[in-house]
């Protein structure tokens, strides 16, 4: 097996895990109903619930999107009442994003959902497959972290 394989099995790989990785993301959207939270969306809200309040330019840097496409994501939140703004203490001219309760409870329910339907899901695996797809994890979050 050469060098040459070996980057052909590397893309090979890559190509199945996006088609994996994506068939699942679009299979647990479709659960949730037409005008909820985008996955962008969703993505902000866990982050401010695990990591505390953020200034919008923190959030975009940190979910590697432009400005003017968080501003869009923090307004639709803020307009449902998801989350809300403040001026930052230490420099007025900047804002500060907090999660709302209403947000929390959002959040949850809609984890709980998605929980539920991938559990569902995996009660159909032996315990053998649960196992291998656990072991898996940490390394699909390192691959998320440098992706």
């Amino acid at each position: 097996m050469g060098i040459d394989d070996s980057t052909e099995d590397t893309v090979a790989l890559a190509a199945a895990l996006r088609l994996a990785m994506g068939r699942t993301v679009r299979r647990l959207r479709q659960a949730h109903a037409v005008g909820d939270v985008t996955l962008s969306g969703v993505s902000v809200l866990a982050r401010l619930a695990g990591t505390g309040p953020d200034s919008p330019g923190s959030l975009a840097e940190l979910e590697r999107v432009r400005p003017q496409a968080m501003a869009g994501t923090l307004a639709g939140l803020e307009q449902r009442g998801l989350v809300s703004r403040s001026p930052d203490a230490a420099d007025g001219r900047r804002a500060i994003v907090s999660i709302t309760d209403a947000g929390r409870a959002m959040l949850e329910e809609r984890r709980s959902e998605s929980v539920g339907r991938l559990a569902r899901a995996l009660e159909e695996f032996s315990p053998r497959e649960r196992e291998a797809l656990r072991v898996t994890l940490p390394l699909l979050d390192r691959l998320a972290e440098r992706l």
